[in-house]
């Protein structure tokens, strides 16, 4: 049936999940750090969702969609509340406790030797670094999340080896990286630029303020964006 539901610009959403604790009905989830319309006959259409939604990213359009299901929202809803072992956490969903058995790993057969440290210069915090300096000469830039480094084992030789490594939490910081990093790639020659983020919603800021900066330089050049998983592994590269 052709009825109103809701649309979600990927390249407006940022991540942040506010959508998703707004939809009552479960009809919305994040997916590789963007919100998704996960199911249409969740959704019933009266939008408790845009305002929440700080970007703008969420509006209505009149498609063809499978017809509200109110029924299979209440057995979902009640599905959940069944599964639920622990207290439901309210907040960021980046800040939800996990641990980790990582004694399922097995141990190597030998020690391996040190590895040397791959950071190229300092300081490495896009708060810190300075706008114009000698190693960003021809250099392939590394943008990363501070978690990554902690959460991925072999970051120094897969990611940051021969790159200048830029680092910054969006949560904890609360700027606006995207104008540092438009100066920093418009005023030098930047060879190319790698993204690492986490998988948590909001790593998307870090995500979104390197794509605003390649395209405020008026700059076309090679680009990547790497997700790691919260225990450690690569979830996507794009």
């Amino acid at each position: 049936m052709i009825r109103k539901i809701i649309h979600i610009d990927e390249e407006k959403c940022n991540g942040c999940g506010a959508c998703v604790t707004a939809c009552h009905e479960g009809a919305i989830g994040l997916v590789n750090g963007k919100a998704k319309l996960m199911r249409d006959d969740y959704c019933d259409g009266f939008g408790d969702c845009l305002p929440g939604c700080p970007t703008g990213a969420i509006t209505f359009t009149e498609r063809e969609a499978a017809a509200y299901d109110e029924q299979a929202v209440l057995e979902n809803k009640q599905k959940k509340a069944a599964q639920a072992a622990k207290p439901a956490f309210h907040g960021c969903p980046g800040s939800a406790m996990r641990q980790f058995d990582r004694q399922q790993v097995a141990p190597a057969a030998a020690p391996a030797a040190a590895q040397p440290s791959q950071l190229a210069q300092w300081p490495c915090q896009i708060k810190l670094v300075p706008v114009n300096a000698p190693y960003f000469a021809g250099a392939k830039l590394l943008v990363a999340a501070d978690c990554t480094a902690y959460a991925y084992a072999n970051v120094h030789q897969e990611f940051m080896r021969g790159k200048v490594t830029l680092i910054g939490c969006p949560k904890l910081d609360d700027v606006d990286y995207s104008k540092k990093l438009t100066q920093i790639i418009r005023e030098n020659n930047i060879q190319s630029v790698t993204v690492v983020r986490m998988e948590v919603p909001c790593c998307g800021g870090l995500e979104r303020a390197a794509k605003v900066a390649l395209q405020n330089s008026g700059k076309f050049i090679p680009w990547q964006v790497i997700t790691i998983s919260i225990d450690g592994n690569i979830l996507s590269e794009l």
